[in-house]
C-alpha cells in the first residue's frame, strides 16, 4: 500500500498522508460519505469526489499490477524474461506500455510471419534489416525451397517482409511514437453507408463528417459510434498516413538501396495491416472511455439535482395521473405518503364529465383536508392542470405539475407490487406522482436511475462504470440529506452508509414488530447491526422527537460527549444549547480539541447545533406554465415563456414549457458569453424564462434562447 499511496498522491495532487489515511479507511470498510463527513481530521478535509478518485485510482493500480504479474509469469514460463525486460515491465506506468512490452511474447494465432519463420526465412529478414545488401534477388535465391512452398526469390522476400512487418508492429518505441501521433493528429471520420441515406436520417449530421479526435465532443463521439453500431455509418480513425510513414521511415530506414526498399515495403504493409488497425482499436477504446466519462458525469450530475429537488414536505396530497380515454387516475395520500383513497375521473374527451369530475375533486379536497394537488406532466397533463386551476375550492390548495418520468417503471416493479399488492399499475403510478411531490428523494430511490429520463446516451456507455457512478451519486445524496429511520422505506435505508439491502430489510422488519425506534442506540437491537455498521450509519439516521435531541441531528453519537461537555461548561442542558443561539456563541471550540477530534469536526458540530437535522435541499416553490400555451401549435417565434429545466447535456439543456415537447437551449444560446459546460450555468428543475427562436411542428423541435432575458 505504501507504493500505491505515493503514486496516487502524485497523480491526484494530494499529500501522501491524506491518501494513506483514506486508503486505510476504505480498506477497513468505511463508506465515502462517512469518511467525508466524520473523518475529516484523517482525510485532511477531502470531499467525496476526491475520495472517489482515490478509490478508483487504487482499483486501477491494483488491476494493473494483476496484469503486470500475469505478464511477468507468462514470459518467464516461456524462458524469455531477461533482466532488462523485467525491469522495463516493472517500471511501466500505463497499461499501453505494459501491453506493448508483452506483445512480442503474447501467444498468437498463426500469422503470415509465423508461417515465414517456419519456412526458415527469419535469417533473410535479419539480413534485409541490416540494409547493406544491394542485390536482394541473389540473396533471396538462397532461400528457395519448393518443399517449404518457396518457389521463387520473390516468395522468399515476401515472407521476409512479413516477418519484418511483425517486428515493426511489436516494436514498443514505434508503437509509442505512432500512438502519440494518433492521439494528437488522428481524425474521426464518418461516412453514410450505401443506401442508408433515408433509413439513417437521424444521423444526417454525420453522413460526411471529419474532426480531430483530440477535440471531439463526447456527445458526437457517442452518436457516431451508435450510428456505426446501427450500420448507418462507416467510421474510421487515423491520422494522415504519410505522417505515420515518415515516423516509420525515420526509425527503420538506414540506407538507400534494394534492401532498404524491401524494408520500406514491409513498413507500408505493417502500418496498413497491423499498426493502423491495432492503434485505431486503441483510440476507439480511449475515445469511448473519454466520451463515457463525460456522459456519466452529465447523467450523474442530473440525477443528483433531481434527487436534491425541493420536497413539498409532510402535506396531504391528491395526485392525478392524467389521461384522455382512460381517464385521470386519482389517489389521496396522507402526510406520510400512505394511500387513503383512489378512483378515476373523466374530465376530458371523449367522456367530458367536467362537472362531475370537478365536484368529485372538491369533495375529496374537503373530506381529506388536501393541501396540494400533484398532476403528472405526461399525456393530458396540461389539460388536466387547466381543468384543476378553474375549480374554485373551499380551501387554499396548490396545483403543481410533477415530472412523471419513470413512474410507469416504478408502478410495474417488484417494489411497487410489494408496497401495493392489491392495486393495479394505474394506482401505483399515481401514488408515485404524489409521493414525488412530497419527497422526491424518498420516492426516486425506488426507481432505476437510468429510467428517470435525465441521461445522455446512458444506454451506450460502459454499464458497469455507469452503475457505480449512479450508486455513488444516490448514496451521496441520501446521506447528505439524512434519513428518518422511523418512516424510511427499505430502499431508502439501503443507501445509508454501511447498511445495504439486508440490514435495511431487518430495520424495517424490526420497526414493524417492535414499533418506532426511540433512540439511535435502539438500532443496536436490530439483527446484524454490529458496532462497525452502527459507526458508519448512525450519523446519517435521524430519530424525530427522541429523548436526546442530538438523535435527530447530524452529530455523530461518538461526538455526543463533546456536546455534553459544551453544555456542561455553560451550565445548561443540550436542549437549551440547541435552542439558544446566544449560548452557542459563547462556545470556544479550541477548548474542546482532543487527539481524535479536531477543528473541522468541531466546526461541523457547531453548524449542526445551529440548525439541527437541517435539510440541505432548497425550499419548495410553486411553478406555473403560461396559461395561453398548451400545444406546440400555440408557439410563435419571439414569444417569451416560463419553463423548467428537465435535462442537461454536454451541448445544452432541455426545457419543459408546457406543450408536451421539451425545447432545447443550445449552450450558445444560454448567455452572451460562451458557455463551455451547460451544467455550470443551469441546473435541473431550475425555473427559467426563455424566448422561442424556432418551431418545427412536423419534426416536433423547439429551439429556445436565454440570451438577454432577465432570470
Amino acid at each position: 500500500m505504501n507504493e500505491y499511496h505515493q503514486i496516487i498522491a502524485k497523480n491526484l495532487g494530494l499529500t501522501e498522508i491524506q491518501v494513506f489515511n483514506v486508503v486505510l479507511l476504505l480498506e477497513e470498510g468505511a463508506s465515502i460519505p462517512f469518511i467525508a463527513r466524520y473523518r475529516k481530521e484523517m482525510s485532511g478535509g477531502l470531499n467525496e469526489i476526491q475520495i472517489m478518485q482515490i478509490r478508483d485510482e487504487l482499483h486501477r493500480l491494483k488491476e494493473m499490477d494483476k496484469r503486470r504479474d500475469y505478464i511477468l509469469k507468462t514470459i518467464e514460463e516461456q524462458g524469455n524474461l531477461s533482466k532488462e525486460l523485467q525491469e522495463k515491465i516493472i517500471a511501466a506506468k500505463t497499461l499501453n506500455e505494459l501491453e506493448d512490452l508483452y506483445l512480442p511474447f503474447k501467444p498468437k494465432r498463426k500469422t503470415k510471419a509465423t508461417k515465414a519463420r517456419e519456412q526458415g526465412l527469419e535469417p533473410l529478414a535479419k539480413q534485409l534489416m541490416v540494409q547493406t545488401h544491394t542485390n536482394v534477388e541473389e540473396l533471396a535465391k538462397r532461400y528457395i525451397h519448393p518443399e517449404k512452398e518457396i518457389h521463387t526469390g520473390e516468395e522468399a522476400l515476401e515472407g521476409a517482409r512479413n516477418i519484418i512487418a511483425e517486428w515493426v508492429n511489436e516494436h514498443s518505441y514505434t508503437r509509442k511514437k505512432l500512438r502519440r501521433l494518433f492521439e494528437k493528429r488522428a481524425y474521426l471520420k464518418a461516412q453514410v453507408m450505401k443506401n442508408k441515406e433515408h433509413t439513417g436520417v437521424k444521423y444526417r449530421t454525420y453522413f460526411d463528417h471529419s474532426e480531430k479526435i483530440a477535440t471531439a465532443a463526447s456527445h458526437r463521439i457517442l452518436a457516431i459510434f451508435r450510428g456505426e453500431k446501427e450500420k448507418i455509418l462507416r467510421v474510421k480513425i487515423e491520422p494522415d498516413p504519410q505522417q505515420a510513414m515518415t515516423i516509420l521511415s525515420n526509425i527503420f530506414i538506414k540506407a538507400d538501396n534494394a534492401s532498404s526498399q524491401q524494408v520500406g515495403m514491409a513498413l507500408t504493409d505493417s502500418y496498413k495491416r497491423l499498426l493502423q488497425p491495432s492503434l485505431e482499436t486503441e483510440m476507439r477504446a480511449q475515445l469511448k472511455e473519454r466520451a463515457d466519462q463525460k456522459a456519466i458525469e452529465v447523467f450523474t450530475g442530473n440525477v443528483r439535482q433531481l434527487l436534491m429537488a425541493p420536497p413539498l414536505g409532510a402535506k396531504r396530497v391528491l395526485a392525478l395521473d392524467p389521461g384522455f380515454t382512460s381517464g385521470c387516475k386519482l389517489v389521496v395520500l396522507d402526510e406520510h405518503g400512505n394511500l387513503k383513497h383512489n378512483e378515476t375521473i373523466y374530465p376530458h374527451p371523449p367522456k367530458n364529465e367536467v362537472r362531475q369530475s370537478a365536484n368529485k375533486l372538491k369533495s375529496l379536497v374537503n373530506a381529506y383536508a388536501i393541501e396540494a394537488i400533484a398532476i403528472g406532466n405526461g399525456t393530458a397533463g396540461r389539460e388536466t392542470e387547466n381543468f384543476v386551476r378553474k375549480i374554485r375550492f373551499d380551501r387554499d390548495v396548490m396545483a403543481i405539475m410533477v415530472n412523471e418520468s419513470g413512474a410507469s417503471v416504478y408502478s410495474a416493479s417488484k417494489v411497487a407490487r410489494e408496497e401495493f399488492p392489491d392495486y393495479d399499475v394505474t394506482v401505483r403510478g399515481a401514488v408515485s406522482i404524489g409521493r414525488r411531490l412530497q419527497d422526491p428523494l424518498a420516492e426516486l430511490v425506488k426507481i432505476d436511475p437510468k429510467s428517470i429520463g435525465v441521461g445522455q446516451y446512458q444506454h451506450d456507455v460502459n454499464q458497469k462504470r455507469l452503475m457505480q457512478a449512479l450508486h455513488d451519486t444516490v448514496m451521496s445524496v441520501v446521506n447528505a440529506v439524512g434519513v428518518q429511520v422511523n418512516t424510511a422505506s427499505k430502499q431508502l435505508l439501503a443507501y445509508v452508509s454501511g447498511i445495504g439491502n439486508t440490514l435495511a430489510e431487518n430495520i424495517v422488519q424490526y420497526r414493524s414488530e417492535h414499533g418506532a425506534f426511540e433512540s439511535r442506540q435502539d438500532l443496536m437491537k436490530v439483527p446484524r447491526m454490529g458496532g462497525k455498521v452502527f459507526e458508519q450509519a448512525a450519523g446519517f439516521l435521524r430519530i424525530r422527537n427522541a429523548a436526546n435531541p442530538l438523535d435527530s441531528s447530524a452529530v455523530h453519537p461518538e461526538s455526543y460527549p463533546i456536546v455534553e461537555q459544551m453544555a456542561k461548561s455553560l451550565g445548561v442542558s443540550i436542549s437549551e444549547l440547541i435552542a439558544k443561539k446566544d449560548l452557542q456563541k459563547k462556545i470556544h471550540i479550541e477548548d474542546f480539541v482532543t487527539d481524535k477530534t479536531g477543528i473541522p469536526t468541531l466546526q461541523d458540530i457547531m453548524e449542526e447545533l445551529a440548525k439541527p437535522g437541517r435539510d440541505p435541499r432548497e425550499d419548495f416553490s410553486v411553478f406555473q406554465f403560461s396559461n395561453d400555451i398548451n400545444r406546440i401549435e400555440d408557439l410563435k417565434t419571439g414569444m417569451q415563456v416560463p419553463g423548467i429545466i428537465t435535462n442537461i447535456t454536454a451541448f445544452g439543456a432541455f426545457v419543459d414549457i408546457g406543450v408536451h415537447q421539451d425545447g432545447l437551449i443550445h449552450k450558445s444560446q444560454m448567455a452572451e458569453k460562451y458557455v463551455h459546460d451547460p451544467a455550470e450555468y443551469v441546473h435541473l428543475n431550475q425555473k427559467v424564462n426563455v424566448v422561442i427562436t424556432e418551431v418545427d411542428i412536423n419534426r416536433k423541435r423547439i429551439s429556445l434562447s436565454m440570451k438577454g432575458i432577465q432570470q
